[in-house]
């Protein structure tokens, strides 16, 4: 008696979970996210304005996630129409704020763009022809968009931002932006650019 009544909430106990695992169906599985698509390593970009065009190459080995962002952004026209609104002659000069594209936000230029990478920096110097993200003076991770070329070597600032490509044409282009009219760092008038990126 005691077995046949013992064993009968066991038999139940089957049936209940076989019952559940019919109805419960198939185990639910997360796909999973797909690894970014490698970029070539020779892959160029081509900044053209109105005072001449210079080509950047761009480093992915260095900072993948810097590169992946400026190519994206390029290849969706983000860069079209934005403006070099920031210029330290001889030193360098400084763009890609999507606020650059409205003439209306000139007292927000340098704002735009930022809080969306965080810093791969490197030993790379900072020497000519040198492109780095731009960054918020307090914060380490707060690149985006912008961008600055180096007109002359800049040692003290090697480490302390991300080097994500190098201009290997055009350098005496930069040059020319750099030599435009400024009010303190500001410049003063447009230097627009459009970036197409170039693959190997």
């Amino acid at each position: 008696m005691n077995n046949r009544w013992g064993r009968a909430p066991f038999l139940a106990a089957i049936t209940v979970a076989a019952a559940a695992s019919v109805f419960a169906g198939p185990p639910v599985t997360t796909p999973k996210a797909s690894a970014p698509e490698p970029l070539p390593p020779e892959t160029e970009a081509a900044v053209e304005t109105s005072l001449g065009s210079f080509t950047i190459k761009l480093l992915p080995e260095l900072a993948p996630n810097h590169v992946r962002l400026f190519v994206k952004t390029a290849k969706a026209g983000g860069y079209n129409g934005t403006t070099f609104h920031r210029i330290i002659a001889g030193g360098i000069i400084q763009g890609g704020d999507p606020l650059s594209k409205d003439k209306a936000q000139s007292a927000r230029y340098g704002t735009g763009g930022l809080g969306l990478l965080k810093a791969e920096f490197s030993s790379r110097p900072l020497t000519r022809g040198t492109v780095a993200a731009v960054r918020r003076p307090s914060s380490p991770d707060s690149a985006g968009t912008q961008f600055f070329v180096c007109l002359s070597d800049q040692p003290s600032l090697t480490g302390q931002y991300t080097v994500f490509g190098e201009v290997i044409a055009g350098v005496e282009v930069a040059d020319r932006i750099g030599q435009s009219p400024v009010v303190g760092d500001r410049a003063r008038d447009r230097v627009e650019m459009t970036v197409t990126v170039k693959k190997p």
